[in-house]
């Protein structure tokens, strides 16, 4: 199929909107005037470029990647999926990084405030580049949920973030995946600020006990959808060329 055409443009009614005050970070954030409607630049329509082969063996192993005298604590899981555009087509070559706590909820960062304990053999980041047929895959820790200073007693509950480029700038994509079952994903406020309850369950993740690895690690299975070209029709091809 054609890959002239430009980006569809983002579904605003599917996406949280910039001003949601429950959570208190978007007030300072929010756009103080009203958006505009741009078509897609050539810069937006071709890139990013990055070095494919920067990535080292052990950057898809959060498991290994950083440990020093044994295995990270926590429960052992593999996280799976495909990379797909808004016309469910594969796209091959994207690259993945991800980040998230460690099982005990707390980030290795300088600022880090909470009190859990960090682990020695956890990094809590990686990357992967999707195959031919848009798949991906990596070995982690299940993150742990955490307190943050939004409102009283909020909690964030176990995520994994997501930074994902497609073959174009305006296929940039940063989100988050939750875990199925998990109670705190409907009591989140930043999750509350996303409209459509579907909309939300496509950032859960789903247990998937067939590709459990035996005596080993859980699998949990994520599909990420990112924005997709028009196709230029044809009269005997409707479906586009």
């Amino acid at each position: 199929m054609s890959e002239d055409g430009t980006y569809y443009q983002r579904d605003r009614s599917w996406h949280p909107p910039a001003y949601t005050p429950q959570y208190k970070t978007s007030v300072l954030r929010a756009p103080q005037y009203p958006l505009l409607s741009l078509e897609n630049t050539i810069s937006e329509m071709t890139g990013p470029v990055f070095g494919h082969d920067k990535l080292g063996p052990l950057d898809n192993d959060l498991i290994r990647n950083y440990a020093k005298t044994g295995d990270p604590i926590g429960q052992r899981i593999i996280v799976y999926g495909r990379v797909l555009d808004e016309n469910a087509r594969p796209v091959p070559g994207a690259l993945l990084e991800f980040w998230q706590a460690n099982a005990g909820g707390r980030y290795r960062h300088r600022k880090e405030s909470y009190l859990a304990a960090l682990d020695p053999n956890f990094g809590g980041c990686g990357r992967t580049i999707t195959d031919q047929e848009g798949h991906y895959r990596f070995r982690t820790i299940k993150p742990g949920a955490y307190p943050w200073p939004n409102g009283v007693n909020d909690w964030r509950p176990a995520h994994i973030h997501f930074s994902v480029f497609g073959h174009a700038f305006a296929q940039r994509l940063i989100t988050q995946m939750y875990f199925e079952g998990d109670p705190m994903i409907w009591q989140c406020p930043i999750v509350s600020t996303i409209p459509d309850k579907e909309a939300i369950r496509q950032l859960i993740a789903a247990l998937d006990r067939n590709n459990t690895i035996h005596m080993d690690a859980l699998a949990y299975k994520f599909d990420i959808v990112l924005r997709g070209r028009r196709s230029t029709l044809f009269e005997n091809r409707m479906e586009g060329n």
